[in-house]
């Protein structure tokens, strides 16, 4: 059996995009198909179309709902790589880049002026997203020239605006009530903030982590260290945020975990970056219990409105006097995120950069087991 799908780059993700009638062709169990076809369990995914970490082990699957006030549905998939599993618990904001052009790309959304609006809907959140793709004069540039940070190459530019994000996964921004928490971990008692919004998020400081602020390039060596403790972190979050019941029963990819510092005055230093763009905070995000080379989008979307939130762990770096553009410092560069009011709803968004890479035919291995009919029931959750 063979399955059409695209290669695409969303920001500084890869995925792998489905449609999903082509999915509900192969009659399998979407839990057992997606590790086969990425090559899990094997930490090299050798055999399949995995590419070994937790930023190119990921899917997008397309729909195109029956509700005229959305063009696209889509359903995130992070696929496990070490462990033959499926994490549906949230979504990706770097691959969601990729919806929208990918709509304009196979016709579904024709192009209108010199940016193409596209209302989008994630399955996993029941997220709002309203993607603006660059089309000058009504058409894809020929060749994309759109750049950003943590990508050497240029793609099609496009704006991710989430709307009204705050509690989509818990039904609040911050589930357990407080600006911040206690937690106990690794025999030390850690400050943090629990917030939700495009992700559920977890914040520590990073001087508690023994962290030099004023040296964001030698943050990496230091949080590789205690990657054990922040995990215990995380997963106690978790369970206070009610997106576990026990610690054990942690999802690898939610709730996200980000460190954050303010960054000292006159500090240009942004890790391998290179740029000496200024910033309000500087952040290290962990993804999939690893440090993520740039942001992960959905959380930095979180880290937008905790920093206007008062108490917050981030709040007590950037101040709460209201502002409409935030700019985080990552281990690939500065990325802005911005705030507005539209029509009564928020919109906090990001600008990414999107491509196809390959368009192709992947071919199904056989030994999955009986098949059984799809369902997308656990990504709706």
């Amino acid at each position: 059996m063979k399955i059409e799908a695209e290669w695409m780059r969303g920001g500084t993700s890869k995925c792998w995009v489905f449609e999903g009638e082509h999915l509900d062709e192969t009659h399998k169990d979407l839990d057992s198909l997606l590790p086969r076809l990425f090559g899990s369990p094997d930490h090299r995914q050798i055999d399949g179309v995995g590419g070994s970490t937790s930023t190119t082990s990921k899917a997008m699957i397309l729909r195109r709902p029956a509700d005229p006030d959305v063009d696209v549905e889509f359903t995130f998939a992070q696929v496990g790589i070490e462990e033959a599993a499926v994490d549906w618990g949230s979504n990706c904001g770097n691959c969601s880049a990729v919806v929208g052009l990918y709509a304009i790309e196979k016709g579904w959304v024709t192009p209108n002026g010199d940016n193409t609006r596209i209302v989008t809907r994630n399955t996993n959140t029941g997220q709002i997203i309203i993607q603006r793709v660059g089309t000058p004069a009504g058409a894809l540039p020929i060749v994309p020239d759109a750049q950003m940070p943590g990508v050497v190459f240029p793609g099609y530019r496009v704006g991710l605006g989430f709307m009204d994000p705050a509690g989509k996964t818990t039904g609040k921004l911050l589930p357990t009530g407080e600006p911040t928490d206690t937690i106990s971990a690794g025999g030390t008692r850690w400050t943090v903030s629990m917030v939700d919004a495009g992700a559920p998020v977890v914040i520590v400081k990073a001087e508690e982590l023994g962290l030099d602020t004023a040296r964001f390039g030698s943050w990496q060596a230091g949080v590789m260290l205690q990657l054990d403790t922040l995990d215990q972190i995380r997963r106690q979050s978790a369970v206070r945020m009610g997106l576990a019941s026990t610690v054990q029963d942690a999802a690898r990819a939610i709730p996200k975990l980000a460190i954050v510092g303010a960054p000292a005055a006159g500090d240009t230093s942004t890790g391998d970056a290179g740029t000496g763009d200024s910033a309000d905070v500087n952040v290290m995000m962990l993804s999939m219990g690893k440090p993520h080379p740039a942001l992960a989008i959905t959380g930095s979307i979180a880290l937008t409105l905790a920093a206007s939130t008062p108490g917050t762990v981030i709040n007590s770096i950037t101040g709460s006097e209201p502002r409409s553009i935030l700019r985080l410092r990552t281990p690939a560069g500065v990325i802005e995120t911005w705030s507005e009011e539209r029509h009564g709803s928020l919109l906090v968004g990001v600008d990414r950069t999107a491509r196809t890479i390959a368009t192709t035919t992947l071919h199904l291995p056989e030994l999955l087991g009986s098949a059984v009919e799809p369902s997308f029931a656990s990504a709706a959750q």
